[in-house]
């Protein structure tokens, strides 16, 4: 019996370690999702440094063009324009992706930034609805997406999704509100994060963070990011429950490390390693 014990206690020990030693434990993964144009690239300037940031929006990085010329943001926007008819900017990205795990990139990285999820996950659909085309016969190239599409569209998005929260950096996704309205505009549903069908619930479970980033007063142009459940609004965190955030925190992604007691501070530039 006592044997028995001194094994439990031993798996015990080895499970709690293997937690400990975990670097996921240390790294901070977050949705950040709001209305076209209120800013949202804007809070890549909060981020934990050097940032590597993969854009999918034709022209998005312009905003931070100080912090890419200071070597403190790498920016890959091969991704910002790709040909629905003959779409080559998934399978070229998966290979980059592929390289950049492989390599430990992202160990020396500290963040990682897909700025959008809303036109990351239309070339994906692109390379769906392409290989549709080669297999089916009334199926083109850059044709309108097909009921059919949808779920291995959502296949690859959600395996994607799994491998961001694993790497060993923070990793933050920016996307759009889909907010459902009425004939005059007026919301009628809950304003949520625009992704694919049941993924709007599933993929925001894979995260600690999800966040809802709007404009707190229109007359002085002040920001906020909505951090809990309220409104309507489908946002919500882990790392600040017990009241370590408030419902709205200012856009300063390290301030919020800082708060939640997570690593914030920056790592060496990709430039400056030796």
């Amino acid at each position: 019996m006592a044997d028995a014990l001194l094994f439990i206690k031993q798996q015990a020990e080895r499970i709690a370690k293997m937690k400990e030693d975990d670097p996921r434990d240390k790294t901070f993964n977050a949705i950040v999702f709001g209305q076209p144009k209120v800013g949202k690239t804007e809070l890549i300037r909060t981020m934990v440094k050097p940032i590597l940031v993969h854009s999918f929006d034709p022209g998005g990085t312009k905003v931070i063009e100080d912090l890419i010329e200071k070597g403190e943001v790498v920016a890959d926007t091969r991704w910002e324009v790709d040909n629905p008819k003959d779409p080559t900017c998934y399978k070229n990205w998966q290979d980059e992706m592929t390289k950049l795990i492989n390599a430990k990139f992202f160990e020396h990285c500290g963040t990682f930034v897909i700025d959008s999820m809303t036109t990351w996950s239309q070339v994906i659909m692109y390379d769906v609805i392409a290989k549709a085309a080669m297999k089916k016969a009334g199926r083109v190239k850059g044709g309108a997406p097909q009921q059919q599409d949808y779920i291995p569209q959502m296949n690859e998005i959600e395996q994607w999704m799994r491998r961001f929260v694993g790497l060993p950096c923070n990793c933050v996704l920016l996307g759009h509100d889909d907010t459902p309205t009425d004939a005059d505009g007026t919301p009628i549903d809950d304003r949520r994060l625009m992704i694919t069908g049941k993924l709007s619930k599933r993929v925001p479970a894979l995260f600690d963070e999800v966040y809802y980033y709007f404009i707190k007063n229109t007359s002085s142009g002040e920001r906020a990011l909505q951090t809990q459940p309220r409104n309507r609004i489908s946002a919500g965190t882990r790392l600040g429950k017990g009241g370590k955030l408030e419902l709205y925190e200012p856009p300063d992604i390290k301030a919020i490390l800082k708060k939640v007691g997570m690593p914030h501070a920056d790592k060496t530039l990709f430039k400056d390693l030796a």
